[in-house]
């Protein structure tokens, strides 16, 4: 069954748009989604559902879940929304307009409750100024770490998403030494080099992905954001399940060993969801497993 090709399609467009949106109406949700449905190409458009809809609709989806309530001394605030699109593209003003449509499309049975515009910033950097996703699996390992094999109708050629909103504290980031930077990050900005001498809550470090037992490698698809709350990284992490984002974001809040991601010393999500991204069919999206 063919992924929604977007998700893993490279370079990433310049502009994305996050909506979310929360449930109004269970009795005109089926009609919005089946109008929804011939709307998602998954290269312009991309369709994550989350656990709420799912369970309005009174369906499964096996492996999806609602974000986690960590007891971690961090806090990685829990925000699922019913459904998310994300519309990407190259042209912010055509993103708008898109994005209203869309809205009205789906009023009768969804309402918006939160939105994010993302840029691409210095061909993909975070806006302190490192790589961002140096380490993301490619090719034939992509499709391997983010999408569902098997032969199961409707969720063979899905994917599993974890969004978070990070907002940055940048003043007090750039304020810090470079040495001092570096090693929050785990990499010297000058030559985006891993440190062999980083310390242990180094992010690189916290998040090594053949480090997990098993591996725990997700394909990152993240974009830079700035409005009135701040600024920061809006954070895609893609996998075949939610398992290796959970265990990775665990060992970031010090759940696992007590070392906390040096990231919280300067960034803090406002955000966090688990979606699936349903594979695609002739017609759009394929949402057989929720309408069939």
């Amino acid at each position: 069954m063919p992924f929604q090709q977007g998700l893993l399609a490279t370079p990433v467009p310049a502009h994305a748009r996050h909506l979310f949106f929360a449930l109004d109406s269970h009795e005109a949700l089926p009609g919005v989604l089946d109008q929804l449905i011939t709307q998602v190409d998954g290269q312009n458009l991309i369709l994550a559902i989350g656990a709420p809809l799912v369970k309005a609709l009174g369906r499964e989806v096996p492996g999806l879940r609602s974000f986690p309530q960590l007891d971690a001394v961090v806090e990685n605030p829990a925000t699922q929304h019913a459904l998310w699109l994300w519309l990407r593209g190259d042209e912010r003003g055509e993103l708008f307009l898109r994005a209203e449509a869309l809205r009205q499309l789906l009023a009768p049975a969804l309402r918006l409750v939160d939105s994010v515009d993302g840029f691409l910033h210095r061909g993909g950097h975070d806006l302190t100024g490192y790589e961002d996703g140096t380490e993301n699996p490619v090719d034939e390992d992509a499709v391997a770490a983010a999408i569902v094999p098997g032969d199961m109708p409707g969720l063979a050629g899905s994917s599993f998403a974890a969004f978070q909103l990070w907002k940055h504290d940048l003043n007090y980031f750039k304020s810090l030494p470079q040495a001092e930077q570096d090693n929050i990050i785990g990499r010297r900005l000058s030559d985006n080099e891993e440190l062999d001498d980083a310390p242990a809550s180094a992010h690189v470090k916290r998040t090594a992905q053949e480090s997990f037992e098993p591996e725990a490698f997700v394909v990152r698809r993240s974009l830079a954001w700035a409005d009135e709350r701040g600024a920061g990284l809006a954070f895609v992490a893609l996998g075949f399940s939610l398992d290796a984002f959970e265990v990775q974001l665990r060992r970031m809040s010090g759940l696992e060993d007590g070392v906390i991601d040096g990231l919280y010393r300067f960034s803090r999500p406002l955000s966090g969801g688990y979606y699936w991204c349903p594979p695609l069919a002739a017609e759009g999206a394929d949402l057989s497993l929720l309408l069939g």
